[in-house]
């Protein structure tokens, strides 16, 4: 499962991000990769010591974790530093899976915030491999895509223009992707009983169930 977040930044904030990025150094982007990325990756990447940038990381990470959406869905106990991307002509990040730990967190769930107009530029979609087939996922700046950091993705080659995203990953409170979409479910329907002509008991029976699957689920 994988989820779309509209709105996490709004319009003036994308645009003070890409004015950071404007100004940035970046570098080889193999440099954070694990080897078996590395041989497929080619991008680059914001680099670190930069007071804007460095700002800039903590300020998109904040506005991540602040989502209730991405909340619901990731439960975080904690961010890895952002990478903030960029691909030009020819560049793309072949097929791979995620590094299971960055940082020293376990990587539970994987999100790209995209920063760029997708008119702006051709190709660089993110391809999601699902059990069902290839998703692409194209974002409007200010959106966000997050799915489990055990799921094979890639980014199809840039042909035209820049892609810049922002990069991260979530240690989910929640281990498993199949009891965190769940969960996630449950929330959902929560929050639909609650604005809906129902009986008290039969949303507190959801609540019962909600709290008890989160009690034998979560880590501390």
């Amino acid at each position: 499962m994988y989820l779309v977040i509209g709105d996490v930044l709004n319009q003036n904030e994308v645009k003070d991000a890409c004015a950071v990025l404007d100004a940035a150094q970046f570098v080889d982007g193999r440099a954070t990769a694990g080897w078996h990325a590395r041989a497929v990756k080619n991008n680059l990447q914001a680099g670190r010591g930069d007071n804007g940038v460095d700002t800039l990381r903590a300020t998109l990470a904040k506005r991540i974790e602040a989502n209730a959406l991405f909340r619901m869905f990731a439960r975080p106990s904690r961010l890895t530093p952002l990478i903030l991307s960029r691909y030009e002509p020819g560049m793309a990040y072949g097929s791979h899976v995620d590094d299971a730990m960055i940082g020293g967190i376990r990587t539970d769930v994987s999100f790209t915030l995209f920063l760029d107009d997708p008119e702006t530029y051709d190709g660089g979609a993110l391809i999601i491999e699902t059990t069902a087939g290839e998703e692409e996922v194209k974002l409007a700046p200010g959106q966000l895509v997050a799915y489990p950091s055990t799921t094979l993705h890639r980014v199809d080659p840039v042909t035209r223009g820049t892609r810049r995203v922002a990069v991260g990953w979530a240690r989910s409170q929640v281990r498993h992707a199949d009891q965190r979409e769940i969960l996630f479910d449950l929330d959902t329907t929560v929050e639909e009983l609650r604005h809906a002509d129902v009986p008290r008991q039969t949303l507190d029976r959801v609540m019962k169930t909600r709290s008890n699957l989160l009690r034998r689920w979560m880590e501390s």
